[in-house]
């Protein structure tokens, strides 16, 4: 049995193995509709940025030289607005008005903001000196003509759209979403517009797990729910590896008919691991099947969400040609007093307060199986095994939600 956090890593190294073996698609889409998608060929500079020696501030464009004695009077010679040119001339004792992000006529060299000026008709008096290229920004000390801005592998979101857009690219080369096979098991369920007898629950982990890898920036494919039984199972999973993932829920423990790892190794899996020291989620398993990754998660609700967030988000990013990304781990006070037996690391369900510092409050709960304390939870907090007891006020790591930061 390894921590998660070696199991994190083995699932993003065996992943970036898998993804050599067969090339990743590419696609070009409008920008408008590259939230999320990662890069698959850089984005470089059309152009200078700024293309222009560029105000930072309202006020007096001058040459600084004309102010070192203050106060000084100069002479207004006209005003610059955004987007607009100045053709006219400054000369020795003249300045000119100009707007944030206005272009620095070539005569003068610096920018006094409007705040530290008075002004009558045409005289312009300044309470302060400043040095050479005050608040002005020089023409491509952002990023020169031809330039790499954006590098091939950065999931887009906002910052890099908007440098997109800046550089002209109303369409980006983007790798394909990973399609995702999602798989659930067990004889107790059915579907979610059914009525369940007594016995029977209805199969959340299809949805939630669809949701998930959707978030993640992947494509699930839904190959619906497998009965505990050898023959159905591994036709099901033969279909799911046509996919560039599997994942399944449920089958994974040590019961009579938990048949998933068994039914994997026939159809030739490798596993990296069989167990993780967590709670929940401690029989997870993890390998790869014809080239192709295999997460197996256990079956119930809160186990298969706080699994996949350990070691399906990794599997979804690099598949997506980008890199693993961090852990959404946060720091908050705790709330209430813990402490706890099974030498594991617990994740347990909470809600956060924020104030001058944040706290989370563990929630109450039935176990891994207790769905309806998700509606409370905007994360988990994470006990390590090393520290299995706390006092309210400690500070703790809280795994966040990424749908609720």
């Amino acid at each position: 049995m390894i921590s998660y956090i070696e199991a994190r890593r083995l699932v993003a190294e065996t992943t970036a193995e898998c993804a050599k073996l067969s090339p990743r698609r590419r696609e070009r889409v409008a920008l408008g509709a590259a939230a999320g998608r990662v890069l698959s060929q850089p984005l470089g500079a059309d152009r200078d940025a700024p293309p222009f020696d560029r105000s930072t501030r309202d006020g007096y464009a001058l040459r600084y030289s004309d102010i070192v004695n203050v106060p000084a009077t100069l002479k207004l010679a006209g005003e610059i607005r955004a987007g607009e040119e100045f053709t006219g001339r400054i000369r020795v004792g003249e300045c000119v008005q100009i707007m944030t992000g206005a272009a620095v006529p070539a005569d003068v060299n610096a920018v006094v903001m409007i705040e530290h000026t008075t002004r009558e008709g045409d005289a312009v008096t300044f309470q302060n000196s400043v040095k050479k290229g005050a608040n002005i920004v020089p023409r491509g000390s952002e990023a020169g003509a031809g330039a790499e801005v954006v590098p091939a592998g950065r999931r887009l979101a906002a910052g890099e759209i908007a440098i997109a857009a800046q550089f002209g690219h109303a369409q980006v080369e983007v790798f394909a979403r990973p399609r995702i096979a999602i798989l659930t098991t067990g004889d107790e369920l059915v579907g979610v517009g059914e009525s369940p007898r007594r016995f029977e629950i209805r199969n959340s982990n299809a949805l939630s797990l669809a949701a998930q890898v959707q978030q993640a920036g992947g494509e699930p494919v839904e190959l619906g729910r497998a009965k505990d039984e050898r023959y159905e199972l591994r036709a099901k999973i033969e279909q799911g590896l046509d996919a560039d993932a599997l994942v399944l829920s449920g089958g994974v423990s040590m019961g009579k008919y938990d048949l998933v790892e068994e039914v994997l190794r026939e159809v030739g899996a490798q596993f990296r691991f069989d167990a993780v020291a967590i709670r929940p989620g401690k029989p997870a398993v993890f390998g790869v099947c014809r080239g192709k990754p295999v997460l197996g998660l256990p079956g119930n609700p809160v186990s298969t969400i706080v699994t996949f967030e350990l070691f399906g988000v990794p599997i979804v990013d690099v598949l997506s040609g980008a890199e693993a990304r961090p852990l959404p781990l946060a720091k908050a006070k705790l709330g209430w007093e813990l402490k706890l037996t099974a030498k594991l690391t617990h994740f347990l369900p909470a809600r956060l307060t924020y104030g001058p510092e944040a706290t989370a409050v563990p929630l109450p709960s039935q176990g891994s199986g207790d769905v309806a304390v998700l509606s409370g939870a905007a994360c988990f907090i994470v006990v390590p095994e090393t520290r299995l007891e706390h006092a309210v006020g400690d500070w703790v790591d809280v795994l966040l939600w990424r749908d609720r930061l």
